[in-house]
């Protein structure tokens, strides 16, 4: 026996005794992330009527699972006119990370630092489309730590719908009235080892966005000690890929402070990489995530590694969190 996921807005509900085809490829291939088995088609629910919802925006458009949504810029939506109104982010702060399991340990140490902000999350389409697969997003909302959550481009689920990530951004301020907008894709992210072709490297361009539309922009680096492959050593090659010869414009980096050795392997990766010159360099105290977690009673695993696995990476996590707080706080 195995576990299998239905998503009721796309084959319906599903009860005991129905006949449904499944997709198995994930647990043949015993991949992570995404290992289980998906409902197709489910025999009992062979017509499935159109809602009667407003909206005409399609998404996973052009294939038999394509739906319907009410995308937040589209002309029957309330906020089209302040779309087309819009001019500036006006400094609005974006953080920008690439793995999924990034968003909670950040989400937790804001919370935990100021109770009273309001947080977005926008889900780009670079890991799992349907926001309703986030077991994360979905214990964040129910512990209030989350306050709207905005799916973009072919993702879905979301508080908010947008086209993409251009109207994603805005929408956080015009729509979510967002004081923090943590941006980065569902779970899952797909990699290669190779330079280019990994699916975070939609950081770069996320980045840009948010810059050109008026916006601060903070790049969550991707940092571990404890992975057993070299080019996820000290700094990501990912994100070093990133900032070094993707993104156009300049954002803010930020560095958890660390054991002098890893410290020391931090620095020279930027400066070969010419990180440093390019972007600003933050470096802040992160140990306040532990308490977060702790508080918030939050289990969370990067690539199945807990705090006291890869304790860098968290760190950074609590770091980037106290930095987005202070340029709150001297924007005031």
């Amino acid at each position: 026996m195995s576990k299998a996921v239905n998503y009721n807005n796309i084959t319906g509900s599903a009860n005991i005794g129905d006949k449904v085809v499944l997709n198995t490829t994930a647990l043949e291939l015993k991949l992570g992330t995404g290992g289980y088995h998906f409902v197709i088609y489910n025999s009992s629910n062979i017509i499935k009527n159109m809602p009667n919802d407003p909206g005409h925006i399609m998404k996973l458009r052009y294939t038999p699972f394509q739906l319907k949504v009410l995308s937040a810029e589209e002309q029957e939506s309330p906020y089209h006119e302040a779309f087309k109104s819009f001019k500036s982010l006006e400094s609005s702060l974006y953080i920008v990370g690439t793995l999924h399991s990034m968003l909670a340990p950040i989400i937790a140490s804001l919370k935990y630092i100021e109770p009273n902000l309001k947080i977005t999350y926008i889900m780009t389409d670079a890991g799992a489309l349907p926001l309703s697969f986030s077991q994360t997003v979905k214990k964040l909302k129910e512990l209030k730590l989350l306050d709207t959550t905005i799916t973009v481009g072919h993702a879905f689920g979301g508080d908010i719908e947008c086209v993409n990530i251009y109207t994603g951004i805005i929408a956080a301020k015009l729509v979510a009235k967002s004081d923090i907008t943590i941006i980065t894709m569902g779970p899952g992210i797909v990699g290669t080892g190779t330079q280019y072709g990994f699916s975070g490297i939609e950081q770069a361009s996320i980045i840009d966005a948010v810059n050109k539309l008026g916006g601060i922009s903070i790049a969550i680096p991707r940092i571990s000690f404890s992975d057993t492959r070299d080019r996820h050593k000290g700094i990501s090659h990912h994100t070093l890929t990133i900032l070094e010869n993707i993104a156009c414009t300049r954002t803010n980096v930020v560095f958890p402070i660390l054991k002098k050795e890893y410290e020391k392997l931090i620095s020279l990766q930027l400066e070969k990489s010419n990180i440093n010159k390019k972007h600003n360099i933050i470096y802040e105290n992160g140990s306040e995530v532990l308490n977060a977690l702790n508080y918030f009673s939050l289990n969370v695993k990067t690539m199945g590694r807990s705090y006291h696995d890869d304790e860098a990476f968290f760190l950074t996590m609590g770091a980037v969190a106290k930095a987005g707080i202070k340029f709150l706080e001297n924007d005031q």
